[in-house]
């Protein structure tokens, strides 16, 4: 069976874009990632497609819209997948079975997401989407909210860590400030993001404003090829392993601070791999919220349950550190348009891997950790990547 490599990629701007929908934000980084991969466009067998969407568009048929900005385009199959916040890596994962199965040897994966033209209350209806609505439709302040719930079980079992997630924050703000591509270029520095203040209010209390990911505009694309067709490109980035776990969607039906499905794709996937945590360069995590990266600390197996703390504490996760998280800012900093997201975190994985980061590159990068999440780590997904060519 032949391996599926990424061997190309485009990545626009994170944040308030001038592009009006999908459809323009799509264009803006298909053709690129063909162009940056060295293939033509007659070649591409398929193209798959990461749009959540769920009302922040009355267009959908998200998978026909490619075409629409490069008619070359026309007659290669496309296909829309969705899987809430982790909508990129499901379609990055099939385009990924498409090739391993035979059925094709190059594919386009393009995730994206317009979300600023609407209200932020009705951004805020649309995202509990993601939620089991029949019990969890109601918390006050939408999924921000539902994460809130989630920081303070984890304080009231393990102790208040606000001061940790402030040090998580200002980590990835710090981080992000030297990404091209990041929503919010600016590093804030740990007083403010530890402080309640007009300027950075609670949320969903215990969580503040820089707890919280950005609501964004954004697109990403990735480019892959089977493993024959690779060795005859530029670059390529291969998969040492990777699994996609679920969890119950309803919150009220599991231990919301085990991250079971997480735990269970990141061993999963490191067992493939033959690795262990310690042995990767870094890792870009799924922060939505600043509880989410601590708890996943311990889902990694970077600590015991309830002492993901420590991690940040004793400078483990930071860009000089022993595994440096978010190098790229995380979705705090880079933002969080949720179709791109997971596609955009294997294309800073990748970036990385190829030495090609520019101001947030980590020295010496040879094997990176992707972990993307749908909802409250309902569909995980893990990827370990390695530098092939």
């Amino acid at each position: 069976m032949t391996k599926a490599q990424i061997v190309g990629w485009a990545h626009s701007p994170f944040g308030k874009s001038e592009l009006e929908d999908t459809e323009q934000l799509m264009a803006s980084v298909a053709t690129p990632a063909m162009e940056h991969a060295g293939i033509d466009m007659n070649d591409l067998d398929g193209i798959f497609v990461g749009v959540m969407n769920n009302g922040f568009s009355k267009q959908d048929f998200q998978g026909a819209l490619v075409a629409m900005g490069n008619e070359k385009l026309a007659h290669v199959p496309a296909t829309r997948l969705e899987n809430a916040c982790a909508t990129g890596s499901a379609a990055l994962y099939s385009a990924m079975d498409f090739i391993e199965s035979g059925r094709g040897r190059i594919a386009l994966v393009v995730g994206a997401e317009k979300m600023t033209a609407m209200p932020t209350s009705e951004v805020g209806d649309i995202l509990l989407g993601a939620s089991y609505r029949k019990e969890e439709a109601n918390v006050e302040g939408g999924f921000a909210g539902l994460f809130g719930r989630i920081a303070q079980a984890y304080f009231q079992r393990y102790g208040d860590h606000s001061e940790e997630l402030a040090m998580i924050a200002a980590k990835n703000h710090a981080n992000g400030a030297l990404n091209p591509y990041a929503h919010m270029r600016k590093d804030f520095g740990f007083d403010f993001c530890n402080t309640v203040s007009e300027k950075n209010p609670y949320v969903a209390g215990p969580l503040r404003r820089t707890d919280c990911s950005l609501i964004s505009d954004g697109a990403a694309a990735i480019v892959l090829a089977d493993e024959e067709t690779a060795a005859s490109l530029q670059r390529a980035i291969g998969f040492r392993g990777r699994r996609h776990v679920n969890d119950i969607l309803a919150l009220s039906r599991r231990d919301v601070l085990a991250f079971e499905g997480a735990r269970r794709a990141w061993a999963g996937a490191l067992s493939d791999a033959e690795l262990g945590i310690n042995d990767l360069s870094f890792v870009e995590t799924h922060d939505c919220f600043t509880i989410a990266e601590m708890i996943e600390y311990e889902a990694m197996g970077l600590a015991k349950p309830g002492e993901g703390h420590r991690v940040i504490r004793e400078g483990i996760t930071a860009k000089g550190g022993k595994l440096p998280v978010n190098p790229s800012g995380g979705l705090k900093s880079k933002g969080h348009p949720i179709g791109a997201t997971g596609v955009s975190m294997h294309v800073m994985a990748a970036m990385q891997l190829a030495g090609e980061a520019g101001d947030i590159q980590v020295p010496n990068a040879e094997l990176a950790g992707v972990f993307n999440m749908g909802g409250a780590a309902v569909a995980n997904y893990v990827s370990i990547m390695e530098r092939v060519k």
